[in-house]
């Protein structure tokens, strides 16, 4: 019976390693993709440079079809990574690590892809435009690259132990707890997203507010992966 155990948990480490392997790819292209669009959107909105803080002008009248286009292009974005980690994962622990990983992946390899494309990011502390749903969000490109980087720490954990037996459980108090953080986190990229024109735009990333988030995120990932079952519920 143990034999079989550890037969059955290799075959589910390979084939989540496979699929890692195939979501990372699929990552890295559309990364490529990304980088190109934003590549040709820089060409159209900003053809003397990119830099901040932004023209002021910049999404007047003129430019709203396109940048409507835009924000729908964001939103099916989503979709698609949704999409793809739903058809790669066996339950919903997989799922999100799927989605975790191909977004991490995704936002990572934008910014290598911009760098080889038009030569940008010069520096990881340069600002970009992260989002525009519902409004802008702003802030120096380390900023998103650390998230990314905690989201596949956190997936890889997530794939590990599910594949281990000993699956994450958030429970009742997880899932509020991470959008909380979460939420504090879009919160620093909102408020410096309201200044992008603004000669001192840089003061209003709140780097306090961005680590409270991040590290609220991370403590409360550690309490699901320690997270003890009740006396007498069955563990796993």
């Amino acid at each position: 019976m143990e034999s079989r155990k550890m037969s059955d948990s290799a075959r589910s480490a390979g084939t989540i390693i496979k699929r890692s392997v195939v979501v990372v790819i699929l990552a890295i292209a559309f990364g490529y993709i990304e980088a190109a669009v934003v590549a040709y959107l820089r060409a159209i909105f900003h053809p003397d440079g990119f830099d901040f803080p932004l023209a002021a002008g910049i999404f007047g009248d003129s430019s709203r079809g396109l940048l409507l286009t835009e924000v729908g292009r964001e939103a099916t974005t989503i979709v698609l990574i949704f999409t793809a980690a739903f058809l790669a994962g066996h339950n919903r622990r997989q799922r999100l690590a799927y989605f975790l990983i191909i977004f991490a992946v995704w936002d990572i390899f934008y910014y290598v892809w911009l760098r080889v494309l038009i030569g940008w990011p010069v520096s990881v502390l340069d600002w970009d435009i992260l989002f525009l749903i519902p409004l802008a969000w702003a802030g120096p490109v380390i900023a998103p690259v650390v998230v990314s980087a905690v989201m596949l720490l956190f997936a890889g954990i997530i794939l590990y132990l599910d594949s281990s037996g000993r699956p994450v459980k958030a429970g009742l108090w997880g899932w509020p707890g991470f959008c909380l953080a979460g939420a504090v986190v879009v919160v620093s990229f909102g408020i410096a997203g309201l200044h992008i024109f603004e000669p001192d735009f840089a003061e209003y990333f709140s780097w306090p507010l961005f680590t409270a988030g991040l590290l609220g995120a991370i403590v409360i990932f550690a309490k699901c992966v320690y997270r003890k079952e009740p006396p007498g519920r069955p563990g796993g």
